[in-house]
């Protein structure tokens, strides 16, 4: 009789998930939830065939290197893959897979979400009637930027752009985008294309970034970029927090060159940037872009998927290297 692969989850995961990953596997679960650090990880790896981690957890090249011999494949709980270095993983033989598609909607959702939010000022107004300081109201009060009718600037015309895309429209936004690749037009969908960066920003009204983080884009949102905006514009991050710059951010929010923004993601994650608190113009959430319990579970059994279909001599559909 043939043992199961042995695999290490390293956070927990839906309960679907856990339960369909028992079934097939000799599976090593955390049911405490810890963050492992990479020494822990490192133990945690002993024995283990393969991995399916977070982007909680760092497979860069230190440790991709102490990695024991055993460990064949890592398969993501994420679409992001920068926490991974590909070329160490791939050059030890490591196989390494993600979860694109299914978390799609879900990330559209709170990107249109702190979109709204940051635009009507929620953060302020929920906080103010939470604290019983509500005492007035007139015309004046608590003005915000109108949504319907704008432009809005898509960075990264993936799946989740494309979701973006689809969601603004229904607020009769009028869509931009900035692509490595210009689409098809059945997937622009009336979607009006720029060839550089430097072309979007200026009728970017909304700018709702949807690119991965890469050596080209680490920072790109730079106070030179943000420069190029229209004065009172919205900036919303769904994707890494390493996109933007996050001290030039804090300034044109404070200096008024940027009206709000509606962040998902930080450089510094868990925890965010301590100075963005100061700011009432930022609407902020915990990275929770893709949790929903149809999007966890659907994340789980994607990750499933390719793991089976590796220790039954395929190829999994979603291998990144």
């Amino acid at each position: 009789m043939n043992q199961k692969p042995v695999l290490l989850i390293t956070r927990k995961l839906s309960r679907n998930t856990e339960a369909r990953a028992a079934a097939d596997y000799d599976v090593r679960l955390n049911p405490d939830d810890v963050l492992y650090s990479p020494d822990e990880l490192l133990e945690k790896c002993q024995g283990v065939d393969a991995v399916l981690p977070c982007h909680s957890e760092h497979f860069n090249a230190e440790l991709t290197a102490r990695l024991p011999d055993r460990v064949k494949i890592i398969a993501n709980h994420s679409v992001g893959v920068d926490h991974c270095d590909l070329k160490a993983l791939k050059d030890k033989g490591v196989v390494v897979t993600n979860t694109p598609d299914v978390l799609s909607d879900a990330t559209a959702e709170i990107a249109m979400l702190l979109l709204l939010g940051a635009a009507r000022r929620a953060a302020e107004g929920d906080h103010m009637v939470r604290s019983g300081n509500w005492v007035h109201w007139s015309p004046s009060f608590m003005v915000g930027t109108q949504v319907s009718g704008k432009r809005i600037g898509i960075v990264g015309m993936g799946r989740v752009g494309q979701v973006m895309a689809r969601r603004a429209r229904g607020f009769d936004m009028e869509v931009h985008y900035y692509n490595r690749h210009r689409l098809a037009a059945d997937k622009e969908c009336g979607a009006i294309y720029h060839d550089t960066m430097d072309s979007l920003l200026p009728v970017s009204d909304f700018l709702s970034l949807h690119c991965p983080a890469t050596p080209e884009t680490t920072g790109f949102l730079n106070g030179e970029k943000i420069g190029l905006l229209p004065d009172g514009a919205v900036v919303v991050n769904t994707a890494r927090g390493a996109l933007i710059d996050e001290p030039a951010l804090a300034n044109a929010l404070r200096s008024g060159k940027l009206a709000a923004a509606g962040l998902d993601v930080f450089a510094s994650e868990p925890g965010g940037n301590p100075e963005f608190a100061k700011l009432t113009n930022i609407f902020m959430l915990p990275h929770i872009g893709s949790a929903t319990f149809e999007t966890r579970d659907a994340m789980g059994f994607r990750a499933l998927d390719n793991l089976d279909a590796f220790f039954s001599g395929k190829e999994p559909i979603d291998r990144v290297a």
